[in-house]
Parts: C-alpha cells; structure tokens; sequence
C-alpha cells in the first residue's frame, strides 16, 4: 500500500470518478487489452454513453462501432446486453451483489469482484492475468496455474490478502504491482515492495519461470482473400453482419467472395496485393488483398446490402474488426493514393 500510494496509478480516466459503471466498462475492456490500447477507447465511449442508460438505449452497431479495434468483440456485445438488462431488472441502478453482477451477461467473477471492490469499496478478491502473475511468483506455485488446484489456491490466497480496510486501494495496488513491476518477461525485483519474501525470488531460480503454464500448442495458421472494392475517394464497401455471434459477429466485413458472374465482370480490374497476416489468439491468419477500383462499375445489386466506410465520416458509427482499417491502410501504401482519407 505504501508503494502504490508513491509509485501507482492514480490518474486512470475511470478513477475519476470510479463509478460502479464507469468501472465496470474498464474492466471489460481491460480483459485481454493493455491500458495504453484501452484509454482512448474508454474516453470515445464514455463521450458517447456517459451512463448505463445511455448504453442501454444505444443500437448494437452504436455500441460495436466504438469497440471497433478492441478485439473480443463479445465483449462489446454482452456489454451491451448487461445494461439492458440493468435497466429492465435493476430499474438502471448499478447491481452492488456478486450473485446479481455475475449473473450479467459477460461478469465473471473476478471482473464483479473489481467492480465490488473498486466501486463500492468491498473487500473483495480478484484474480486477473497480473494478479494471478503476482501471487504465483510470490508464493512460488508449483503447478500450472491453468490448473483447477492452482486456481483455487490463487483465489483464496487472494482473498485472504484483501485489505478490509482500503479494499479499492488494495485492488489497484495489486493489479498495478503485477503491471508496472512483476510483468511477464522483465520484472522489475528491485524496485518490487514485496520482494523480501517472495519465494520465487528467494529460490535462486529465474522469476520468469512463475507462473508455470502448460505448454501451449502451436496455432494453427489459415488463409483467405479479401476484396476491396474502392473507389477513388477511398471510400470502402463492406458487407452487412450476418450474425450477431462468432468471431466477427455483429460486424460489418470485407467481402471474402464475390458470386461468380460478379468476378468475371471485374476481373480484369482486380489488384492482388501481397499477403498480409493478422494475428488472433488462438490462430494466425494470411490474408491476400484483392483491390478493385469500382467507382465507374454500377454494383448497386451487389451492394444493396452493406454500406460505403470512410473513416473520416464515419468511424464511429460503422461497426468492423480492426483488420479492415489494417487493410485499407496496407491498401493506399501499396498503390500510392497521393491524398489518403485515412
């Protein structure tokens, strides 16, 4: 506590103030994304949906189109749906029970714990990425932390550590420690406040091999063509979602086919550029751009359902996974457009 007080963070934008939802909205959020990625996000949506009513009355393109580029995008989703149902069950006050945060589409019960203890200051564990990192090195935990004795082991080690008295300090003392200082690769033992008696350290081996994790296997690699269909504005035509689940569900795509009387109709007028990979959690994926300048082709037909992107119009209100900006960038680096729109 008293090295947070000199060395942590206090200047994150959803600690002022820490509202339960304003919290909550970082916490999910943070899932799987470094703060510096989340900041920006967080600031833009909370312009938009200052409150959980707000969300609740937003459209779920509203809502994906400011999650574009955030990834997980079932985050995005269920965050939406939780507010919903926080105003129909909860007459839009924020839930201050785990059984009633938990039972939120999207809150596991490290992420209602946050909330509980950020929020409304009770003392209340958590068990993220950074804490588990934490308490594994600290008590030097000699099994795989994927494991479900090693989970419970960190859960009530956690628990048991949970300050009673500064319970939201506490909470953000402890994520910060496994963020700025015991970090995956590098940790900083120096400068760590607990370093005295952590049996990691005090092992003579290498901290970095805590936490032990299952050797994971490869990911598995995959491949695709994207088309492009450009105009010479830059303008972008993306196909409509045509579902609200999977991977990139609820988003407005790049066409990966086109019907094949279509292609023959602009073959001549496509570019393919060199591949590009775009890299997921769970596998990596080679991508080949196929670029076709339509601004003087009448595919009103075809495009009847999706809509024309340009970021500078229209970012916040078009919901897409980061990989079409990628592309399109890739795209006017590659053909050399002298006025780029984005």
């Amino acid at each position: 506590m008293a090295w947070f007080e000199r060395h942590g963070r206090h200047d994150l934008p959803w600690q002022h103030p820490a509202t339960p939802y304003r919290v909550w909205v970082s916490e999910v959020m943070l899932q799987q994304t470094q703060v510096v990625s989340v900041i920006p996000y967080f600031e833009r949506f909370m312009l938009s949906f200052a409150t959980v009513q707000d969300l609740a009355n937003a459209t779920v393109d509203e809502v994906l189109a400011h999650w574009s580029g955030l990834g997980y995008y079932a985050r995005g989703r269920n965050l939406h749906k939780a507010a919903q149902v926080i105003m129909q069950q909860h007459s839009g006050i924020f839930p201050s029970r785990v059984e009633d945060l938990i039972a939120l589409p999207g809150i596991g019960l490290s992420t209602a714990n946050a909330i509980l203890s950020l929020a409304y200051q009770q003392p209340t564990a958590i068990c993220d990425g950074n804490v588990r990192r934490v308490l594994a090195r600290w008590s030097a935990l000699d099994m795989p932390i994927e494991e479900t004795q090693a989970k419970e082991r960190l859960w009530a080690l956690a628990q048991s550590l949970q300050s009673y008295a500064a319970a939201g300090d506490y909470t953000q003392a402890i994520m910060d420690l496994g963020a700025t200082l015991c970090t995956r690769t590098r940790p900083n033992c120096v400068a760590c406040p607990v370093a005295a008696d952590c049996q990691a350290r005090l092992s003579g081996q290498a901290v970095t091999q805590w936490p032990i994790r299952k050797k994971k296997p490869e990911k598995p690699v995959r491949a695709c063509v994207m088309f492009i269909l450009m105009r010479d504005n830059g303008d972008v035509w993306l196909a409509a979602p045509t579902t609200q689940t999977g991977l990139w569900g609820g988003l407005y795509q790049l066409p990966q086919t086109l019907p094949s009387g279509l292609f023959q109709q602009l073959a001549l007028l496509v570019d393919e550029l060199p591949r590009v990979k775009h890299v997921f959690t769970h596998f990596s994926l080679w991508i080949t751009p196929c670029v076709i300048n339509v601004t003087n082709v009448d595919l009103s037909e075809f495009m009847a359902n999706g809509v024309w992107y340009n970021r500078e119009q229209n970012e916040l209100s078009i919901a897409r996974p980061a990989v079409v900006d990628k592309l399109i960038r890739y795209t006017l680096e590659k053909l050399s457009y002298k006025e780029p729109v984005l």
